[in-house]
Formats: structure tokens, sequence, C-alpha cells
């Protein structure tokens, strides 16, 4: 015990400053919320292309996630984690200072890739953290960074207030482009990749996910295909709209197929070879053990960022209540993150990770079950706490999909981070699709199925070997343990 706590000497720091990276990264990426009604008046834009905006911004998240985990896996999380922070501020001040619709548009679709920053930070808390207690540091990392979001809705109009005037909306959203800056100048002189004497695990390949049989192979040419349907999906609903013609929408899904196709050539050329030659057990993973986390976290996340959406206008049409009454009610579901996402991930680590995550599946498709029976003969106290007990485990699932995720094979762990993420908003895009054509009771019942679904996919989940901390340690570590200093979580 004494060698894994001086090998991890620091993490603790180094945890909280990622934690605040992704936190911060998440301000950015919903500083247009609080002022969706103070912009659409100040542009003259209509209801249809706010809600293009909102949609747009989680757009490129999904290709995103992909290629930042390809990049934290090849340069290490303290450099992409920087540059992301630097270059997510140029959009940023467009947005803040943008006078026609497509100005916002493009910002917010280039502000979009800021979602991404979960998964540079997934791979930087595992490889600070022993096995045994990943589950409850990626927890923190993971609950405590979402409360960005809400940070933004209450924080951002006070500064706009501070501000005052017709621009004090734009003024505060500038200011969260330069805290990019000013905490990316602070992160990237604040942490390191890994603890020293330990070593940080880099893919063989890169362009491509590293699989290990053709079976892996076929998965994952498969399991790519609803990414990129996801932004058809999107491109449709814009076209639906009138706000791109069928010309451009035509063009897009061209663009989607082509860039797929050349996807899966990539996959070939990296895998190939290796292939061929044989992969060594040692080195053998089960591509299975990524396509059941990415279904799990499509119905996590995915019905997570649905289900806020809809909520306040689901409490104030079924039981007549106001607009700010729904809401404060509805953000409950938000605020269940910081306690149920660490609280998954430490039952993930003090009782297993493939039970505890079957477990809250289970009771994920039950709470949603209950869900669609909420009517307006129900009591408000009671449908709070269905609701609250429904995000409590749906966020812990969350919590218990990552547990897991840096195990699955750790010099790949940002790609495999940054697919399963993707698929948390193919989720989120899907569910909000479906929920414009159902009612909630239909809404909830379908997430409750496919929960299910998953909750017995699960039962095909290998529980991850933890491995041993390294046996290597620098002098000056050995000194410091020496010395009575520690640690570990």
């Amino acid at each position: 015990m004494d060698k894994e706590v001086s090998l991890y000497k620091g993490n603790k720091k180094i945890l909280f400053m990622t934690t605040f990276a992704f936190f911060l990264s998440f301000v950015v990426w919903f500083n247009m919320a609080p002022f969706a009604s103070t912009i659409q008046k100040a542009l003259q834009l209509s209801n249809e292309e706010i809600a293009v905006l909102l949609s747009i911004n989680v757009a490129l998240t999904i290709p995103a996630r992909i290629i930042i985990g390809m990049l934290v896996d090849r340069f290490g999380p303290k450099h992409v984690y920087t540059t992301l922070l630097i270059s997510v501020s140029i959009p940023c001040f467009w947005f803040a200072f943008a006078n026609s619709f497509w100005q916002l548009f493009m910002a917010r679709a280039l502000l979009s890739v800021v979602g991404a920053g979960f998964v540079i930070g997934i791979r930087m808390v595992s490889e600070w953290f022993p096995a045994k207690h990943i589950g409850l540091a990626e927890g923190i990392y993971g609950g405590w960074g979402n409360f960005g979001s809400s940070a933004a809705a209450f924080s951002l109009p006070l500064l706009a207030l501070l501000f005052g005037g017709e621009s004090g909306w734009r003024y505060a959203i500038a200011i969260t482009g330069i805290l990019c800056i000013v905490y990316a100048v602070i992160y990237f002189r604040s942490v390191e990749n890994a603890p020293s004497g330990k070593e940080f695990k880099r893919p063989k390949r890169s362009g491509a996910m590293e699989v290990t049989s053709y079976k892996g192979m076929a998965g994952l040419i498969i399991m790519s295909i609803p990414l990129y349907a996801a932004l058809a999906l999107i491109t449709w609903q814009l076209s639906n709209t009138s706000l791109i013609s069928n010309q451009i929408a035509i063009l897009i899904y061209v663009i989607l197929a082509s860039v797929y196709f050349y996807n899966v050539y990539k996959i070939w050329a990296v895998n190939r070879d290796h292939l061929r030659k044989g992969v060594p057990k040692e080195e053998q993973y089960s591509f299975k053990q990524v396509a059941i986390l990415d279904f799990a976290y499509f119905i996590t996340f995915g019905s997570e960022l649905a289900v806020i959406s809809m909520l306040p206008m689901f409490f104030e049409a079924t039981f007549s209540m106001g607009v700010a009454a729904a809401g404060m009610i509805a953000s409950s579901f938000a605020f269940m993150n910081l306690v149920a996402r660490p609280g998954g991930g430490w039952l993930s680590d003090k009782f297993g990770r493939k039970k505890t995550l079957i477990i809250l599946l289970g009771a994920t498709s039950v709470a949603y079950l209950g869900m669609a029976q909420i009517g307006s003969d129900w009591s408000i106290i009671a449908a709070v706490l269905l609701t609250m007990t429904c995000s409590f485990f749906v966020q812990a699932g969350e919590g218990a999909v990552f547990s897991m995720v840096p195990l699955v094979k750790k010099r790949m762990t940002g790609q495999i981070a940054g697919m399963v993420g993707a698929y948390g908003n193919v989720g989120s895009v899907l569910f909000l699709a479906i929920l414009g054509v159902l009612n909630p009771s239909l809404f909830f019942l379908g997430i409750s199925i496919m929960a299910f679904c998953c909750f017995i996919a699960c039962f095909f989940l290998k529980e991850p070997v933890v491995e041993r901390a390294p046996a290597f340690q620098p002098v000056k570590e050995q000194n410091a343990r020496k010395s009575g200093e520690e640690v570990a979580i």
C-alpha cells in the first residue's frame, strides 16, 4: 500500500485541476442557454433558429470526442486539454460578438467541440489513480465537471447584469473565453500526463481504433455507423425546418457517407498487418466490452440530456405550475450529478463493476417505467421524488460505465472513452428526436424498454482485471514515502 501511495503522489491535485478544466468546458459549452431569449430578441431570430442553435451545440461533439480521444492517447492529456481550451476561446469570442444567425450558427458549431474535453480528463484521471479507486475518482471528475452547465445558468446572467446594457450578455459570454485562455496556461504549468516513474502508454498505431481480432474490427465498423447517422439526423432536422436547402442537405449526406467509408478504410489499414500476424494473448482485448459500454452510456447520458431538456415543460403542463417552479423542480435531475455519478463509481470500486452496472441499469429501466405513469392525478411530491430517484440511477449508471472504460485497454483509454462518450451524445440526439413525435409517457416508456435491453446486454460483459501498480519508483518518491507523505484516495 505504501508503494502505491508514493507512486500516485499528487493525485488529488491532478483530480482537482482536471475536474475544474472539465467544469470550465461545460460553462463554455452551455454559455448560450441562459441568454437564449435575450439573443432571440437582440438579433430578431425566429423560434426555429433558436432551436437550431441549441441543437447544433452538440453536433460536432460527436466526431470531436472520437478525434480528441485519438489525440489524447498520442500526445497526452496535458497538451491536448491546454490546446483545446485555447482553441475554443476563438469561437467563444466570435459567438459573443456575432450579429447574424449564420455567424451564431458557425460559432456555436465550433464551440460544440469543447464538449470533447470530457474524454481528455478520463485519460488523465485514469493515469493518476490506482484501479481500485478509479471509479470514485472518475465519478467525481464527471459529476462535478458536469455541474459547469448549472453554474453557467446561474452565474452568467449575474455577470450580464453587472455589465448592464444591451451588450451585457455579450461580455458575460466573452469572459468565459478569457477564462479558457487563462486556465489553459495554469493547467499546462500545473499537471503532468502521468506520475513520475509511471509510463504513459501510447497506442502502437494511430488513425483509427486498434482492435485485436477480426470480429472486433467488424464490430468497430458497425458501431461507427450510429455516429454518422446522428449527424445525418441533425442535418435532416435542419432541412426539415427549411434552414438549409435540400441540395445542401444532400451534399452533407454525401460528405458524411464519404467520411464513414474513409473511416472504414482507416480501420482496415491500421489493423490489417497485426491481425494477419496474430495478436499475442496478453495484448488482446474484447471489443464486445466497448460495444456494450457504448450502449450503456447511450442509455444513461443520452437520456439524461434529453430528459433535462423536456422536464420543465413536462411539469408545467402536467401540474399546471408556473415556468419558474417547473424549472426549479426539473433542475433536481441535473443537480443529482454531484452525488450520483461519484456514488456509481464508488459502488463499482466497492462491489464490482459489472454487478453494479447491471443493477443500476435494471433500476433505471424500472424508474423510467414509473416516470411513464406520472399524471395530473399524482401528487407533486411523489412526482419529484420519483424524478430524483430516476436521476440517481441514471447518473450513477454513468459513473459505473466510466469506472470500467479506463480498464478495458490502458493505452487506448482516450479512444475508448471518446467512442463511449460520443455514444452518449448520439443517445441525446435520438431521444430528443423521439420526443418530437411521442407524448412524454411513451417517451419515458421507450427509454425504459431500451434500458432493459441494455440491462440484459450487460450480463455479457467481463469484469475487468485490476492491474497492480507499477513496481518502479524513483528515489525521490521513495524518500517522500519514508518521510510519511500520503496522497492516494
